[in-house]
């Protein structure tokens, strides 16, 4: 049983937690605003960005002039994969959660006999990573001093990847990031950049409305496709931003949260050893006094 000093340090222990926990909550709560308002900022700058893209990838179709961004290398044997994660922890699970998607995603792929490659963002997914896929990583992009993503973030990091391609270091990329809907809430995703994929519901709603384009829709696409691969970066960096602050908010709160109900129990349990003790030095004094 804990003497009474012992739990008097510990409760003031837990205290100090406590009050590092509601702080870090309070700033991750006043970055969070800022970061979400960036992220729903960009969505329809995205989004209207794709329709675009959409649109002109359907027009051109499988041609033989199709940028190789669009039409691809004629292989999908060697993958690689852009882990996007934090530079620092005590954010719940927003980090394993996104490692644990491209772990699955290279499982899948290993086990059909692809190549993967890993190209890390981030140094929680990198550490995470090292563990088991240590032969796969081929890159690291460090953003530790990056106090507020901007694109030209997304551009440097679009860059390295859009070099490796040409370099026909891969055939097909992917981008693991986590999509923010509320402060208990962000979701993993996968998205495949490379070569550019578009679904039907990205088209833009103008469908029956004829376009030309000068110069030719293969130029265009040849000088939007880079473009693209950065945009959907940048995206992913600023839903990541935010999904990092609404769970280390979540998770400070929690934390906070239980150290109060830990300092509740300390304290019962600090009362009733003051009683005992009080206790057995009253009995000890009466028994002297009677013996006397």
């Amino acid at each position: 049983m804990p003497s009474l000093k012992d739990l008097k340090i510990r409760i003031e222990s837990v205290k100090s937690t406590r009050k590092i926990t509601k702080a870090m909550q309070m700033v991750a709560a006043a970055k969070l605003r800022r970061a979400q308002e960036a992220a729903e900022m960009s969505r329809p700058y995205a989004e209207r960005f794709n329709a675009v893209m959409a649109r002109l990838a359907a027009s051109v179709g499988g041609s033989d002039s199709a940028p190789k961004l669009l039409s691809g290398t004629g292989s999908d044997q060697t993958h690689l994969l852009v882990v996007m994660t934090s530079e620092r922890g005590l954010c719940g699970g927003f980090n394993t959660n996104i490692v644990k998607k491209a772990k699955t995603h290279a499982q899948e792929l290993l086990a059909s006999g692809k190549t993967v490659k890993i190209l890390t963002v981030g140094k929680k997914g990198r550490d995470q990573l090292r563990r088991d896929y240590g032969d796969h990583l081929v890159g690291h992009v460090d953003l530790t001093d990056v106090k507020r993503i901007s694109y030209a973030d997304a551009q440097g990091i679009a860059k390295d990847i859009l070099g490796r391609f040409d370099e026909g270091e891969f055939d097909v990329a992917t981008i693991f990031y986590s999509d923010f809907v509320n402060v208990v809430s962000q979701v993993p995703q996968a998205k495949q950049i490379i070569p550019a994929s578009y679904d039907e519901e990205d088209q833009d709603e103008s469908g029956s409305t004829l376009f030309d384009y000068e110069p030719s829709e293969e130029e265009i696409l040849a000088d939007l496709l880079p473009r693209g691969v950065a945009t959907a970066i940048f995206s992913g960096l600023l839903e990541n931003a935010a999904s990092e602050q609404g769970a280390r908010m979540s998770a400070m709160d929690n934390a906070t949260r239980n150290a109060g109900e830990m300092i509740e129990d300390l304290t019962i349990e600090f009362n009733r050893s003051r009683q005992a003790v009080i206790t057995n030095e009253l009995i000890e004094i009466i028994s002297g006094a009677e013996a006397l």
